[in-house]
């Protein structure tokens, strides 16, 4: 059985959840989206570029590293909503329901990390 890149649930959670934080970021003023908000969206994207890119190597030794970058980004994202929420550019609801996505993507991730290289069939 082959998978599609678009198959992986922590590579669908990894893009919604980058297009949520894109669609807020879009709201702040200009300070906040050239300085904060580039970063935010940057490492937001990251995640699941990185998962994408490991996903299309050859050895699934280079898929495992590109995920462990996915998982710093994933960890940046983290840190980026903390100052946002830190500044009051998103409210502590936001700040939670994002920072519970993350939680889900990072233990997601963590398995699909465990998995790769366990079987001979590409997922």
């Amino acid at each position: 059985m082959s998978y599609k890149l678009e198959d992986l649930e922590v590579y669908i959670l990894s893009e919604l959840i980058s297009d949520k934080i894109w669609n807020i970021v879009l709201a702040w003023d200009y300070f906040a989206k050239d300085t904060l908000g580039k970063q935010l969206c940057r490492a937001a994207d990251s995640i699941s570029a990185n998962i994408a890119e490991g996903y299309g190597r050859y050895h699934f030794k280079e898929n495992k590293n590109f995920c462990y970058y996915s998982r710093g980004s994933l960890l940046e994202v983290k840190s980026f909503l903390r100052k946002s929420k830190n500044r009051n550019l998103i409210s502590e609801d936001c700040y939670s329901e994002l920072y519970a996505e993350l939680e889900t993507i990072h233990l997601k991730l963590n398995a699909y990390i465990k998995y790769i290289g366990k079987t001979l069939n590409k997922f």
